[in-house]
């Protein structure tokens, strides 16, 4: 029965750089990253503005870059890309993400600003080509090695969110909203996609403040304490999730990501390093999803939509979807983060976790050239 390994460990604030390292070799992560090849370190930007448990906190970052540099990996990249929500700069500022890269003397590039080119993919595709006309890639992912560093968290469109939602960010462009549609496909399509560009894929992904409830944003930020890591997209996605309270297998992208044969999603088939199996068997934190009111009017409308062809295109592929881009702004930016997100922010700072990311600066604001301004149709 084929098998894979997920590399488990508890942590501190005051442990956790080494423990990532820890963590990567426990999960052999040297054999699946080729240090000949560029290593794209794909960073996860859920929201512009900072909320625990949401985007990767800067100790993530910083412990993945510390530990790349300390052996001997020279070609590193850090990305994050554009949605109809988020800026990458104004993410990775206030984030604190970019002076943790000047620290380790790596540069930030947005995939806005990067050659896209067509990709034919050889695996057959679910979903891909219902959506788009075409499948693009960003150039530089070709026959590199892909790092992701999402967080545990639940999400309104998929139950839980890791590193096959990711790719996600990185693989489509802006109008990667419209895959809402056939969402649980479209990942396990981007899974196959990667398999084929990248040299070697990676996740180390943090655990140590989760997110419960209306992700990926409006949720819940809770101690965890945890971090996970694997070359199985698939199974560090069902370890996530398993930890997170939900039967994997009872997830569409997981269930058919591992029917697929692109990763394992059966929990008895994984072996687990860092933490003893009782250890393990005991981790469940016990969430819940739920859907944001802007999560449930896309699904709706969508869905309503997806028959009146002439319909569903004035929505979402016209300048009309601008007003749902400025209702979800008002939602999250506005409305929840003042009312609620910023009280529990306030709670988070008295943590252990949250007087670690005050001690983290976030530098200069950075000077660039504006975004390309990508067509959200």
């Amino acid at each position: 029965m084929k098998t894979s390994k997920i590399a488990i460990l508890k942590t501190t604030p005051k442990t956790i750089l080494d423990d990532y390292k820890k963590l990567m070799n426990l999960a052999e992560y040297k054999k699946t990253l080729p240090k000949s090849s560029k290593t794209i370190i794909k960073i996860n930007l859920s929201w512009s503005l900072y909320y625990p448990s949401c985007s990767t906190p800067p100790w993530q970052l910083d412990a993945v870059l510390k530990t790349l540099k300390d052996d001997k990996y020279k070609d590193i990249l850090p990305v994050e890309n554009q949605t109809v929500v988020t800026h990458p700069w104004k993410g990775a500022y206030l984030n604190k993400w970019l002076q943790v890269m000047k620290n380790h003397k790596v540069k930030f590039q947005p995939l806005t600003d990067v050659k896209w080119i067509t990709y034919k993919p050889k695996a057959e595709m679910l979903a891909m080509y219902d959506i788009f006309e075409e499948i693009q890639i960003p150039e530089i992912f070709k026959k590199s090695n892909v790092i992701h560093l999402p967080t545990v968290k639940t999400h309104g469109h998929t139950t839980t969110t890791g590193t096959m939602k990711n790719a996600f960010g990185g693989l489509i462009p802006k109008y990667r909203h419209h895959a809402h549609k056939k969402i649980h496909e479209i990942l396990v399509d981007l899974l196959a996609i990667q398999k084929e560009i990248h040299k070697g894929i990676f996740t180390a992904m943090d655990g140590t403040v989760c997110g419960n409830g209306a992700g990926p944003r409006t949720m819940i930020p809770y101690i965890g304490n945890t971090i996970l890591a694997g070359s199985d997209q698939v199974a560090i996605d069902a370890i996530s999730s398993k930890i997170m309270g939900f039967d994997p297998m009872k997830i569409d992208y997981i269930k058919t990501a591992h029917d697929r044969g692109l990763g394992i999603g059966d929990i008895d088939q994984i072996d687990i390093t860092g933490i003893s199996k009782n250890d393990f068997k005991k981790l469940n934190f016990r969430f819940h999803v739920k859907k944001s009111p802007i999560i449930q009017w896309d699904q709706l409308l969508r869905k309503k939509t997806q028959d009146t062809k002439w319909l569903h295109h004035l929505l979402f592929y016209s300048p009309v979807f601008r007003a749902f881009i400025f209702a979800s702004e008002l939602y999250h930016d506005k409305i929840w983060y003042n009312a609620i997100g910023k009280k529990h922010i306030d709670k988070f700072k008295k943590t252990e976790w949250g007087h670690l990311f005050e001690k983290y600066r976030y530098g200069r604001y950075p000077k660039y050239k504006e975004v390309k301004n990508w067509n959200p149709y």
